[in-house]
């Protein structure tokens, strides 16, 4: 079925989805997967692991963001340093974009507890709109709704990580090639590609045996001037369960819960609750997290 949008949508796909001025995916439990913003985090465990998230944003509204990601990132045996990958899949109604990319990261000690890891990311992002699927009020031009829009382009990122058994701290630079997407014959700014910046960090409060409190915050921002904060807490029993909260500033109120099963399986929920002027349209964002932890490298 043809979705009935304006020719807007194109400046809708470059600019905004999520948040104003985000160029790239969202996820709500970014703390549990921080590879996928942070290439820096490849080799800093000494097991390999493989995770999936997927996001189905503004439950209610007609073609609503559906986000799919999977990575996979670990140590070199013997040396280090890590390698990892992931690929995602956003999508918005007729627009959609991939990407693929693929990691090193080599990290150092700085004391008997705390390393440093440094990382970098390249790969290739494909930008998609499907006119077939656009049905526009007054349709002017009828090549549009008769061909899907394409464009590639490279990307690369940059890491630094540092960490312990009990904190942590990064910080991360995202797209960084500032590519011009030529999809269609549009003048809007929001044509070029952005960078994006991530300082995370956390700590984990053990308040006895069972139980431990981790509170932590993501700040992230893209040039010249969109910033937003991600605080959260969440409470973890015997290092397998979580219950948690979170708070995004102009977007949402979140809630998290996850189960690790014999320190094997991972499987995380988080729901949104919109806090922006887009709540009166949906009922909310749903993100589903699973993983699988691989048995740990001997020597690492």
């Amino acid at each position: 079925m043809k979705k009935q949008i304006v020719i807007l949508i194109f400046t809708i796909f470059l600019g905004i989805n999520g948040v104003q001025a985000q160029q790239i995916p969202h996820y709500t439990q970014y703390m549990f997967n921080n590879y996928v913003i942070n290439p820096a985090l490849a080799g800093t465990h000494n097991y390999y692991q493989i995770k999936s998230n997927h996001r189905f944003q503004w439950v209610g509204i007609n073609d609503p963001p559906l986000t799919n990601t999977l990575s996979i990132y670990g140590p070199y045996k013997t040396t280090d340093m890590g390698f990892g990958g992931y690929l995602y899949s956003d999508v918005t109604g007729p627009s959609s974009r991939m990407g693929l990319n693929g990691s090193y990261a080599y990290n150092i000690a700085i004391s008997d507890d705390i390393r440093l890891s440094m990382g970098i990311s390249i790969g290739l992002i494909q930008y998609k709109i499907d006119g077939t699927q656009i049905t526009l009020k007054d349709p002017t031009d009828m090549t549009l709704l008769e061909s899907i829009y394409s464009a590639y382009v490279p990307d690369a990122s940059l890491g630094l990580y540092l960490y312990s058994s009990n904190f942590f701290v990064g910080f991360s630079a995202t797209q960084l090639i500032s590519n011009k997407l030529k999809l269609y014959e549009i003048k809007s700014g929001l044509s070029k590609l952005k960078s994006h910046f991530y300082l995370t960090g956390g700590y984990k409060y053990f308040i006895n045996r069972d139980l431990a409190i981790e509170p932590s915050l993501m700040l992230k921002g893209t040039s010249p001037v969109f910033i937003q904060l991600d605080v959260n807490t969440k409470v973890i029993y015997q290092n397998r369960a979580w219950l948690g909260l979170s708070f995004r500033t102009q977007d949402a109120i979140s809630i998290l819960m996850g189960y690790m099963h014999e320190n094997k399986i991972y499987f995380g929920y988080s729901y949104d609750f919109s806090i922006s002027n887009i709540r009166k349209y949906n009922s909310g964002s749903h993100e589903i997290m699973i993983g699988y932890k691989f048995n740990i490298i001997p020597g690492r």
